[in-house]
């Protein structure tokens, strides 16, 4: 009888191959409507993640999902950076040293949140979740959550065009993540 092979852990390695320069500009240069999203990502005994790598999406955007930010050079293949005008809603940070990450996009429209999907090394699979930027919004996935964990989805607001998201990977203040089957 043949056994499934066990899952291997997502990393390091991806902090090397997959982040792309420009990969937190989501927003076109110049727009006036962007915003800055920011946060650390802590282990389960409060350490920031030195190597964690975070991708993000914003569904419902009007403009989401067009092809055109994301162009190669011909000659090499390379990235070439985004084009700087098409917002496709789709972005890719590494964390620093300190285990800090920061993304400029624009708010989301049609859903008061931005999706996450997080890699970190000690993790057989990556996690989803989501960066609610608005406290008041009604949502079904924050309304089926006790207070204490739907304030881990939350993102605090510093200024009217800078949010910060707080990823915590354990622990008592353990960052709510989704299942998706």
């Amino acid at each position: 009888m043949m056994h499934p092979t066990p899952s291997q852990t997502v990393g390091p390695f991806y902090g090397y191959a997959l982040p792309f320069p420009g990969g937190g500009e989501i927003a076109p240069v110049g727009h006036p409507d962007a915003i800055t999203v920011h946060g650390y990502v802590y282990d389960g005994a409060g350490a920031p993640i030195p190597d964690a790598l975070l991708e993000f999406w914003q569904p419902g955007h009007a403009r989401a999902g067009k092809p055109g930010s994301m162009r190669r050079d011909p000659v090499t293949g390379g990235f070439a950076g985004r084009d700087g005008v098409t917002f496709t809603g789709f972005g890719r940070v590494a964390t620093a040293a300190d285990g800090h990450w920061s993304i400029r996009t624009l708010p989301p429209a049609g859903v008061p949140y931005l999706s996450l999907c997080v890699f970190a090394r000690g993790l057989l699979h990556h996690l989803y979740t989501r960066a609610y930027l608005d406290p008041a919004a009604t949502d079904p996935l924050l309304a089926a959550l006790a207070p204490g964990r739907r304030a881990t989805l939350l993102a605090a607001q510093e200024d009217p065009r800078t949010h910060r998201f707080d990823i915590r990977l354990q622990g008592p203040e353990e960052t709510v993540f989704l299942d998706f089957r």
